[in-house]
């Protein structure tokens, strides 16, 4: 178990670009830590000069509190994953997950020992004169794996290592990569572009926009209470709209609706003036144009339903008003149509006060 932190970490690449900016956070030891952002974001290049194939233009990276920012990648004991999982092929499962063991110098017999031990963990017992050829995917995958971990590194790190596994055979990968990380306590960074993803597996999330750290809680906190309206807007497809704190009251123009600041969330400080007003999904009520579509709801505009996804438990809608697209959630009593009107009420939207205001 290890643990990692950047302090106030930049990258900027030859051509001027920003990769990193100021980047400060504590990785406990053991945690799952998944990176997310839009492509560019910087998610890809922190894991990177973490690993150490990037060196930092300054800040630090330290692994149980020394700094290794001019430690090279082979000497940092960090085991890493691809999206391509990149095992040679004309070597066997045994030999693919050796290599690392055979660089540091251990006995055949120690080899032996180690591998057929990490391939019994992650599902691979058996395969070890196997070759790539013959594997699946996701089998081929878990090679990579075996050989990332076969070595003991104290951390882990993922580069997109599950995107391009199809469904279910992800799903199945995520559950066993998220058990073997837990039992073994092995600090994990992992890279995804893949927002339910990094909801369901990690203890906490980084999200990264424009090289910048806008949050990094856990994922209960990013969801329901995201610290900025981008964030907001990126991780819960929140609307964003222009609004004013004025009195007890915080209203918006287009599309027009109010509420007492007592019916709101306030994050940040909830001075009087230009706000930005967060629509959560879980925010939005939706019923047929005529009823009403919530208790106790104070306004009720009429949109138009412009996309229906089933989701199991119920349906997954956009609703247009105004020129602002709403996202929603209803149970499978209600199957919206596509084109029809619909009443829609906004209950405890979120309120940031506008910066430089």
């Amino acid at each position: 178990m290890s643990d990692i932190s950047f302090d106030n970490l930049s990258v900027v690449f030859p051509d001027g670009t920003v990769g990193l900016d100021s980047i400060t956070l504590d990785i406990a030891s053991g945690e799952f830590v998944a990176l997310v952002g839009p492509s560019g974001s910087g998610k890809t290049t922190l894991l990177r000069t973490l690993a150490g194939f990037i060196p930092a233009s300054s800040g630090t990276v330290s692994l149980d509190g020394a700094d290794v920012s001019a430690v090279p990648p082979e000497r940092r004991q960090m085991g890493m994953v691809f999206q391509q999982h990149a095992v040679w092929p004309h070597m066997d499962v045994a030999a693919n997950v050796a290599y690392p063991l055979q660089r540091a110098g251990l006995s055949r017999a120690e080899q032996r020992e180690r591998v057929e031990e990490t391939l019994e963990t992650v599902g691979l017992a058996g395969y070890g004169k196997r070759k790539p050829s013959t594997l699946s995917g996701g089998q081929r995958q878990r090679v990579a794996l075996a050989r990332a971990i076969v070595a003991k590194p104290k951390v882990l790190l993922l580069d997109e290592a599950l995107s391009a596994l199809d469904e279910p055979l992800r799903d199945s990968l995520r559950r066993e990569l998220v058990a073997l990380t837990r039992q073994s306590s092995l600090t994990t960074v992992h890279v995804t572009h893949d927002r339910k993803e990094a909801i369901a597996i990690a203890d906490r999330i980084a999200v990264l926009h424009d090289g910048r750290l806008e949050q990094f809680d856990t994922p209960a906190t990013i969801v329901s209470r995201p610290a900025t309206p981008w964030v907001a807007s990126f991780i819960a497809d929140a609307a964003l709209l222009d609004g004013d704190l004025a009195g007890d009251q915080v209203h918006t123009a287009a599309p027009s609706f109010a509420w007492r600041t007592g019916e709101v969330t306030v994050v940040g400080e909830g001075s009087a003036g230009p706000v930005t007003v967060a629509v959560l999904p879980e925010a939005v009520t939706v019923a047929r144009a005529g009823e009403s579509a919530g208790a106790g709801a104070r306004v009720a505009q009429l949109g138009t339903v412009t996309s229906v996804l089933f989701e199991v438990t119920g349906y997954s809608i956009t609703v247009h008003i105004e020129g602002v697209e709403f996202r929603a959630r209803t149970g499978t009593g209600f199957h919206p149509e596509v084109g029809q009107r619909v009443a829609v009420t906004i209950e405890n939207p979120l309120v940031y006060p506008r910066a430089g205001r």
